[in-house]
């Protein structure tokens, strides 16, 4: 008889998909076992194995849910009637603001995406197609021109995501600059940039 579903499952998981992250960013994909995760994560080998069969199930899992968290908040943050500028200078925003504390979790899809079927694969990059094409849409409506001669609006879009997606390799919350400066600063890069790319 298959085992219902116990009604705080999803808060149960929600936990489980913390701390697997956690040891994963900490530990490696390779070197993490189930074993550390249901320790870190307060919960039986058994009960771990019934939410997830396997690391791989979790890393897919940990990755397409930042990645759909992301793809919401972006959606509900965005907004159309704004100068394209402005837009664009708020969406930044809400991406650094979903990578508040999710540094684990980012990891795990930076480095750990390799163990994943081409299925799994394929859920995760259009989740990223639909956040990616929404900031080029905006970066296109700054600068129309930037395909006229060549292709050169991906690039510009990945360049702003590789300033967005490195930084919890230095931002310190204690630092310098806040986080919603950095945000600022990474626009301004990309605004100003934009007008001199021929």
């Amino acid at each position: 008889m298959a085992r219902t579903r116990a009604v705080d499952f999803e808060e149960k998981q929600r936990g489980i998909l913390a701390s697997a992250a956690a040891v994963f960013a900490e530990m490696g994909m390779e070197k993490a076992s189930m074993a550390q995760i249901a320790a870190h994560s307060n919960v039986s080998k058994a009960l771990l194995y019934h939410y997830y069969p396997s690391k791989d199930a979790l890393i897919f899992d940990i990755v397409r849910t930042h990645l759909a968290e992301l793809d919401a908040a972006i959606e509900a943050a965005d907004r159309p009637d704004l100068t394209p500028e402005k837009r664009l200078r708020l969406l930044v925003r809400q991406v650094l603001e979903n990578y508040r504390d999710a540094d684990d979790h980012h990891k795990v899809q930076l480095n750990g995406t390799s163990a994943l079927s081409p299925k799994q694969m394929a859920e995760i990059h259009a989740i990223e197609r639909r956040i990616v094409k929404r900031f080029s849409a905006v970066i296109n409506d700054i600068n129309p021109d930037l395909n006229s001669d060549r292709p050169l609006l991906m690039p510009v879009t990945m360049s702003l995501f590789g300033m967005m997606n490195w930084v919890y390799m230095w931002f310190r919350p204690d630092g310098p600059i806040s986080r919603d400066e950095y945000a600022d600063l990474a626009t301004t890069l990309i605004l100003e940039g934009v007008k001199a790319v021929r």
